[in-house]
């Protein structure tokens, strides 16, 4: 085979052989002899075997966990506290370049900066205020995060705290604390709603014996405005007569009421109702 064949052929070794793909979801540094070069878009990429490299560098979100710790709190109990934080490569050449430049193996750097920080916060809190200020601590979490990854090339999206568990005998102890706290709320709204049916059924029985007071106030002044004209109508139309009209009604309601009237055989019964009002009876006929 002739020379130049050789030649052509060991071209295209190392053509191929320095051929290198990066995926949308990663930049590239190339870095030639030990000192950076350029920097890799996604897409084909071409670099000079044995002489460049090319570093990969993931750019989309990624998640670290801060490992489980132990915590004291201000009133001296200890907590196990757990949080994630997610963060992702700023896709920028400058900040690519700072991610591996700047610090060595940052995901493992944010991890201990995260401990440390949990330390700090929950250090200056109690166990119930640590629990009840979740987003407070996340939020102090992500300041401090931002403010030393700034360097790195790091983007801190969030930071979640996973939980704080209180030491066994506490926790048993909080929810004896929290059952006896429902219970007292539960005797409190069924105290309120059994005084609340009282209090209707009293108003209920207010307002019908005030229907009934009412009725009989009305009843009674119907009757007295009706004995008012009565007596009006006797003093115009029977003068000197009360006492007979008095009687007339008296024979009147006690018919009403179904009395019963022994009326003699030779008797007329409209004599004998006068009889009884005190009235002259009619003249009979021989």
């Amino acid at each position: 085979m002739p020379f130049y064949a050789w030649i052509v052929i060991a071209v295209v070794f190392v053509f191929l052989i320095g051929i290198r793909i990066i995926r949308p979801t990663h930049r590239g540094l190339v870095e030639r002899l030990g000192k950076y070069n350029r920097f890799g878009l996604p897409g084909l990429n071409w670099i000079i075997p044995v002489i460049e490299q090319l570093r990969q560098v993931n750019i989309t979100e990624m998640m670290v966990d801060a490992a489980p710790q132990e915590i004291i709190t201000n009133d001296n109990l200890n907590a196990r506290v757990d949080a994630q934080v997610y963060f992702r490569v700023k896709e920028d050449e400058a900040n690519v370049k700072a991610s591996q430049y700047n610090v060595n193996n940052f995901q493992w750097q944010i991890v201990n900066l995260a401990r440390t920080t949990l330390r700090n916060i929950i250090g200056t809190l109690t166990l119930k205020s640590a629990n009840s200020e979740r987003g407070k601590i996340n939020e102090e979490l992500l300041k401090t995060l931002s403010t030393e990854t700034a360097r790195w090339g790091i983007d801190i999206v969030r930071t979640e705290l996973k939980e704080i568990d209180p030491p066994k005998d506490v926790q048993e102890t909080m929810n004896k604390v929290v059952k006896a706290e429902n219970e007292k709320i539960a005797a409190i709204d069924f105290a309120t709603a059994t005084e609340t049916m009282a209090d209707g059924a009293r108003r209920a029985e207010i307002k019908k014996a005030e229907g009934i007071r009412q009725a009989r106030i009305l009843a009674a002044e119907g009757e007295a405005q009706a004995i008012k004209l009565v007596n009006e109508a006797a003093e115009q139309y029977f003068v000197g007569n009360a006492q007979l009209l008095r009687r007339l009604e008296t024979v009147e309601k006690a018919m009403a009421n179904n009395a019963k009237i022994v009326v003699p055989g030779n008797a007329q019964l409209v004599n004998v109702i006068g009889d009884l009002a005190g009235v002259l009876p009619l003249p009979t006929k021989d």
